[in-house]
């Protein structure tokens, strides 16, 4: 991405922030195929026949954004990141929902190889993933966040750093830590 558009899609998520709506209408189609990516590779790590398709996600993805009372986005980085964890909850959400009915179901013993991000999470494994996220989350939100950030967000050390506020070794440095402890996290929790 040009620096142009990257200063226009700051541009319009301030205006955007302000109340602009139509800041949003001019905003989605510069952000649309980096929201194509994203949604792209959470539902890769879908089991096949997952029901949601690309398209949708990203349209539940804007439905979400544009509906949230918090607009104060940071950059363009910041979106993505905001983005990307929206659509994790969406993944989520359809997940329970598709396992609703099976009381518990969904809870198998989630084998990761020693690198999350080689890791090919399974419809059930997306709420192991989620509850480790959220256990991670208590003992440390800037972890967790790094997660998000990176690992479904598709960011880079710098985006992630820049996002945080928080140098580019602190993401290096939590993101090794947190990656180690929801391995672990999830190989023990208790299968169905």
């Amino acid at each position: 991405m040009t620096d142009s558009a990257s200063h226009r899609i700051s541009r319009l998520l301030g205006e955007w922030g302000k109340g602009d709506d139509a800041a949003l209408e001019q905003l989605m189609p510069l952000v649309y195929d980096e929201l194509r990516r994203i949604a792209k590779g959470y539902l890769r790590r879908q089991p096949a026949g997952h029901t949601l398709q690309t398209t949708e996600l990203i349209h539940e993805t804007y439905l979400k954004l544009a509906g949230q009372d918090e607009r104060g986005f940071k950059n363009r980085a910041h979106f993505f990141g905001v983005a990307a964890k929206a659509m994790r909850h969406i993944l989520v959400d359809h997940a329970r929902a598709k396992h609703a009915a099976k009381r518990g179901g969904w809870q198998e013993k989630v084998v990761l190889s020693g690198d999350i991000a080689d890791t090919i999470v399974q419809s059930g494994q997306v709420l192991a993933l989620d509850d480790a996220l959220r256990s991670l989350a208590k003992l440390d939100r800037r972890k967790s966040e790094i997660v998000e950030l990176k690992y479904f967000g598709g960011l880079t050390n710098n985006e992630t750093a820049e996002v945080l506020s928080v140098s580019v070794e602190t993401v290096k440095r939590d993101w090794r830590f947190a990656r180690s402890w929801l391995l672990r996290e999830i190989e023990e929790r208790p299968t169905a």
